[in-house]
């Protein structure tokens, strides 16, 4: 199968949030977080979008799956981000729903308890006689409360 090619890829792509993201340590307020909470953030922001690669959005096994979810302050946050990014994969024609590769393009801090990190999902595209790739840019915001990051979705 073509995607499991991209599953190495997509495990060293996510060494790009630890590693390559460029990242703007601080955003308007000029006071960028401490060094111990911007590991933080990297280390579960990698272990969430890990969790991504090769997942279908499409199912309920993606949709139960507790490891998921443990990423926002209450489900129903979870439900707005999952709702809107199986959206997204969907009308950006990701065959079976399903990014065979996550990047983190940029961390950017706002202040020290919001960053923003822009995404790169990619896969196979799902129309017929499309042997390209697709592809989905999405920033997602991050929130720091009570000693931990948190995935903030926008309202849908």
């Amino acid at each position: 199968m073509r995607w499991r090619s991209g599953l190495a890829g997509g495990a060293a792509a996510l060494l790009a949030l630890a590693c390559a993201a460029r990242q703007e340590p601080s955003g308007p307020s000029g006071s960028p977080p401490p060094p111990e909470q911007v590991q933080l953030l990297r280390q579960r922001a990698e272990g969430f979008y890990q969790k991504l690669v090769a997942r279908r959005f499409n199912t309920l096994e993606t949709f139960d799956d507790p490891a998921l979810r443990q990423h926002f302050r209450s489900l129903d946050l979870f439900f707005d981000y999952y709702a809107d990014l199986a959206q997204s994969l969907a009308e950006a024609h990701f065959e079976r729903s399903r990014p065979v590769r996550v990047a983190v393009e940029e961390l950017r801090f706002e202040d020290p308890e919001h960053a923003r990190l822009r995404v790169h999902f990619v896969g196979e595209d799902g129309r017929p006689l499309r042997p390209d790739r697709a592809a989905l840019l999405r920033t997602d915001l991050w929130e720091f409360e009570e000693g931990e990051w948190w995935i903030r979705p926008g309202k849908l």
